[in-house]
């Protein structure tokens, strides 16, 4: 499909909305009355799966559907694009705003990361036993998360105390990962790689 930035002669989509409940969303937009069908774009952001390909919608549809309505699916945030669609003697192409108004992003929620920390210690050994849980929705890249280790007390951040990654993705369900040693003073506790980022797609509660 060709594209043609927009310009002062071109058609342009304003107006984009978006009515959410539950998993079903409708999205709403200004029809000029040069446009007669746009294509809808929907693409991921943060880390999510992509959406593909372009999806062709007519006024027609619209009219019919009070909207464009769709089916919130998997976990992240995604952006949907309108493109007004026009076409000159070499047939159909569409119109690239840079205006921000034909682009709408909508989240599909959370995937919840529940985790452990168990530790053992006794009154003869010089240091504790630490196994970590980790309860996950859906797949979890290892870059996703990390434990911090702070002497003293636990950690409140990811940079309060000395991070590490972890090695391998987590699968869905249980993920018991291997006990290691830590001094007797030293307390461990997991965070986000990258709160502003992760923190919109999954949530870390303990067990």
């Amino acid at each position: 499909m060709r594209f043609m930035d927009a310009s002062p002669l071109t058609a342009r989509v304003t107006g984009l909305s978006c009515q959410q409940e539950d998993d079903r969303f409708t999205l709403r937009w200004h029809w000029t009355t040069e446009i007669e069908a746009v294509y809808i774009e929907r693409s991921a952001v943060d880390g999510g799966p992509d959406g593909g390909s372009l999806r062709l919608y007519t006024k027609a549809e619209y009219k019919a559907n009070n909207g464009y309505p769709g089916r919130m699916e998997g976990i992240g945030r995604y952006i949907y694009t309108v493109y007004a669609c026009q076409e000159d003697d070499q047939g159909p192409f569409l119109i690239r705003q840079t205006d921000g108004e034909n682009a709408l992003a909508i989240s599909s929620g959370r995937a919840r990361i529940q985790y452990e920390i168990q530790q053992k210690s006794g009154w003869f050994r010089s240091g504790k036993t630490i196994q970590i849980q980790v309860m996950t929705e859906v797949p979890i890249g290892k870059d996703v998360l990390c434990y911090v280790k702070k002497q003293g007390g636990y950690p409140a951040g990811k940079e309060d105390g000395v991070l590490y990654p972890f090695v391998s993705d987590f699968a869905p369900g249980r993920t018991v990962l291997p006990s290691f040693e830590i001094g007797k003073q030293d307390y461990v506790r997991l965070f986000f790689t990258n709160g502003q980022k992760y923190g919109q797609l999954y949530e870390l509660v303990p067990m």
